[in-house]
């Protein structure tokens, strides 16, 4: 077997270092929004999710947007609790090639204080957070673990590929 580089998938940045795609905001408070009709009030259910940063980086610095995209994560052990599909060695295979559109596989992170199992981004749940608001929540964290390139690339190519999907009406029949 070739020597391998080592190549990190994670770095630990300051609160003060700014927002970048890729940066990981735990407990992040959203607001879900829904109507009453009955009451004819608009009302929305306050919930924390831990989330990834999937707006560009240039796009945050810039402040060339109002909202960051952001998607929820949780580990791999976690997500194994609650939903079946994941027990099954050859479902985590599928997750590790990246033949499951809805869902991102990142490795493990064994940086001292953000030891986290295997992750899986979630790319069903999909919430916008207003900017101005995300850097100062982001300021409550002293340290704030970010993925590095090629990584956070390759999370973003994912994403996309998610919403791009094109279902056919009529497909082409099968060769076997």
């Amino acid at each position: 077997m070739k020597d391998l580089i080592e190549y990190p998938w994670y770095y630990i940045v300051k609160s003060k270092d700014g927002l970048s795609q890729g940066d990981f905001v735990f407990s992040c408070p959203i607001l879900q929004p829904f109507h009453d009709t009955k009451k004819e009030i608009i009302t929305a259910n306050y919930s924390e999710y831990d989330v990834i940063i999937m707006s560009q980086s240039c796009d945050i610095i810039n402040k060339k947007l109002e909202n960051v995209l952001v998607c929820p994560f949780w580990s791999l052990s976690e997500i194994e609790s609650e939903n079946p599909w994941f027990h099954s060695n050859r479902n985590k295979e599928k997750l590790r090639k990246g033949n499951q559109p809805n869902y991102h596989l990142l490795t493990k992170c064994t940086l001292e204080n953000f030891e986290l199992d295997y992750i899986i981004v979630d790319f069903r749940d999909v919430f916008s957070v207003p900017l101005n608001y995300l850097i100062e929540y982001s300021k409550k964290q002293e340290e704030r673990l970010r993925l590095l390139s090629p990584y956070k690339e390759h999370l973003s190519q994912a994403f996309a590929r998610f919403f791009m999907r094109v279902g056919l009406p009529v497909d082409i029949e099968p060769f076997m």
